[in-house]
């Protein structure tokens, strides 16, 4: 296998300080970050084999600088991070 960079689809939202978790199907959730203006709550599904993004539930929370964490579940569990006010100590399950 070589392995190279090729484009693939663009995500709805520019996002810095987000997550990325890959999921039981294979598809990747990205959860929160910011745009050096805001934080968001907004989440986007990626698929692999069609190279596309769809936005998915908001999160409860806007979030930057989080935790993500798959569990054995199959649930995403974000924890901490921060808003726009400040650190959160708050957590949920996608």
């Amino acid at each position: 296998m070589s392995f190279t960079w090729t484009t693939t689809g663009n995500t709805n939202n520019g996002r810095s300080l987000h997550t990325a978790s890959v999921l039981s199907n294979g598809k990747v959730l990205v959860t929160g970050g910011w745009n050096f203006v805001i934080s968001f709550n907004s989440t986007e599904l990626y698929d692999p084999s069609s190279g596309t993004w769809t936005t998915t539930g908001n999160m409860n929370n806007a979030r930057v600088t989080h935790t993500a964490s798959v569990l054995s579940n199959g649930l995403v569990l974000l924890a901490g991070g921060a808003d726009n006010s400040g650190s959160l100590n708050s957590a949920e399950l996608y």
